[in-house]
């Protein structure tokens, strides 16, 4: 509807403008929704930026333009110039109801459109392609609420661009070199030599604070945990399975031999199975080992040395990031001889754009924003157009329940895993919850709302139900021989209240919500509409005296059949975009 309204506003604006002997292009003018509905369906701003150009009032341009657009071809019910120059459009009823139809048989396609600058950049019938790369943990522990965040804000990022014309690539940087997997193996070893009575554990005081309470010995038996080893349970079940597979074998085996690799594999596999419980699968892993391995970390640093951008001092290597206008220089490799988390992320997004992508878009905890500038700099050194890389940064995740924050500690492995919140509400409510919240907002992930059964209480059931109650009066019809209209056999002019009107302008809006939310990265746009679509329809099938669906009037029981089979359409199609079951019964 509202991009009928634009060519019309745009077929009058041309007419206008020729009156007028002004053969320039239009105004970049807006259509948008008033906040007052007693104002119309949309407001235009179209006269307001004509003013100077043709030199005359905003509102007799608007009188203007009122008066060549007339009822648009039956579109329009009424224009009126408001304010400055305001054109406020109220759409005649006809074509808010005929609507229906459209939605209907669009299906599962109402909704897709092609992005402005999917389409800009389309090259005959390929689309471009755009890399999203999310979760990226270390494999160092299992997924913690943080990396489930971000696993499904990135999913759904995805599915929004998929949904808009996109050729989409999920990607999971697999980060396994460094100074945290030696800790990791070491990790494991110790624990190894614990079970076989040759090391001792050390104090829980030292683990609590390693620089001030850190011993050598306990009774007698050297401490070989490291003071800033990993100290979660899991580090101890992989050493017991190592022990039960190699018995005392590997006493001389160093930590970043078979004890790393080892942890590397069970906790990979265990982060692998948490993605798939939570319906989130990547196209590609990309390793970390395979920049040191193909010398891309040389390549990149010998490249922004030439660029004058690389300089040695103190025993290290720094990047003159100043030299970009940023606030001060980064070390990338440290006297040590070892790279820091820079170096590796500058080289690893030059092979991203070698590997043909259009745009890429990291997806990122609030802890990595200090980091994203110094990297898009290197990259737009390195060949790259550095705007063509994108962060999404999201906030925290904190847990509560009864009111209390759940006390967590990365340190002591004492947080929340994803697969424990998944096991507590299930997959679905987990989705809703992790995305309903702009992503540079903190969440606070209500527990107990999360394991309501109440459907009227939790939003993500609330959703869902609406969903499932399309499906209930399906089968109501077919218990009482009605059947369910094909999509342009009914009339949907008997939609004629007041309230059925504006579910329908509701779910005309769904195109246009979808095409912002995947070009602003925010998927929570789409949980917010969903739940206003549920809060037109749900109290609508309450009140069954006034709104009975199935009736002794066949043309009303079709229309308002028409009107759930839309509302199905729509409410499917968004929970599909988040990833999130669409149930046909709850």
């Amino acid at each position: 509807m509202k991009e009928a309204l634009r060519t019309e506003i745009e077929n009058a604006l041309r007419a206008l403008l020729d009156a007028a002997g002004d053969a320039d292009p239009l105004p970049d003018f807006a259509i948008e929704v008033p906040r007052q509905k007693e104002h119309g369906d949309y407001s235009c701003n179209a006269a307001m930026l004509l003013a100077k150009r043709l030199k005359q009032k905003p509102r007799d341009i608007a009188e203007d333009l009122k008066a060549r657009l007339g009822d648009a071809g039956g579109l329009v019910a009424n224009l009126d110039v408001a304010g400055p120059g305001f054109l406020n459009v109220k759409l005649a009823e006809s074509g808010w109801q005929d609507l229906l139809h459209d939605i209907i048989e669009a299906g599962d396609r109402y909704g897709q459109s092609e992005s402005a600058e999917v389409a800009a950049a389309k090259t005959g019938d390929a689309r471009p392609k755009v890399q999203v790369e999310f979760v990226s943990a270390n494999p160092t522990g299992p997924l913690s609420t943080g990396h489930g965040r971000q696993g499904i804000l990135g999913d759904c990022i995805a599915r929004l661009l998929e949904a808009t014309g996109w050729d989409v690539t999920r990607e999971y940087y697999f980060n396994d070199g460094g100074r945290q997997m030696r800790v990791l193996g070491n990790s494991v070893k110790a624990r190894y030599l614990e079970s076989l009575g040759l090391a001792a554990a050390p104090p829980p005081t030292a683990l609590e604070d390693p620089e001030k309470n850190w011993v050598e010995e306990v009774d007698g038996l050297p401490v070989a945990f490291p003071s800033d080893g990993y100290q979660g349970d899991y580090i101890a079940d992989i050493a017991a399975g190592l022990r039960e597979a190699e018995g005392d074998g590997l006493v001389d085996e160093p930590g970043e031999g078979r004890f790393r690799d080892e942890a590397q594999r069970v906790i990979f596999e265990d982060i692998e199975g948490t993605l798939k419980r939570i319906g989130i699968e990547f196209d590609v892993y990309y390793n970390e080992r395979s920049l040191y391995d193909e010398g891309k970390l040389e390549e990149a640093i010998t490249d922004l040395r030439a660029a004058g951008l690389i300089y040695d001092a103190d025993g290290a290597t720094w990047f003159k990031a100043t030299d970009r206008g940023l606030d001060r220089d980064r070390v990338v490799i440290k006297s040590s001889g070892e790279p820091t988390y820079l170096m590796p992320d500058i080289a690893y997004h030059r092979e991203k754009f070698r590997r043909g992508f259009d745009r890429v878009i990291d997806v990122q905890g609030a802890d990595h924003i200090e980091q994203f500038p110094f990297v898009r700099e290197a990259t737009d050194v390195l060949g790259v157009d550095g705007s063509r890389v994108e962060l999404v940064m999201h906030q925290f995740v904190t847990i509560t329940s009864g009111g209390e924050r759940v006390k967590q500690s990365t340190r002591k492995a004492t947080f929340v895993t994803v697969d424990e919140l998944v096991d507590d509400v299930g997959r679905d409510v987990f989705r809703f919850f992790m995305i309903e919240r702009k992503p540079e907002g903190h969440l606070d992930f209500d527990l107990d709302l999360a394991k309501d059964k109440n459907w009227r209480k939790n939003p993500a059931y609330y959703v869902q139900y609406a969903h499932a109650r399309t499906h209930g009066i399906e089968r109501k019809a077919e218990e009482e021989g009605v059947p369910m209209p094909e999509a342009r056999a009914f009339d949907a002019g008997r939609l004629e209240l007041e309230e059925e009107i504006e579910l329908v302008k509701k779910l005309a809006t769904f195109p246009e919500v979808v095409a912002n939310a995947a070009e602003s990265r925010e998927p929570h746009h789409i949980a917010y509409y969903l739940r206003e679509v549920a809060g037109l329809w749900n109290p609508y099938l309450q009140d069954g005296d006034r709104h009975r669906v199935i009736s002794d009037d066949e043309g009303l029981t079709a229309a308002r059949l028409g009107l759930a089979l839309a509302i199905r359409n729509v409410l499917a199609s968004g929970l599909g975009l988040l990833g999130i079951g669409a149930p046909e019964r709850m």
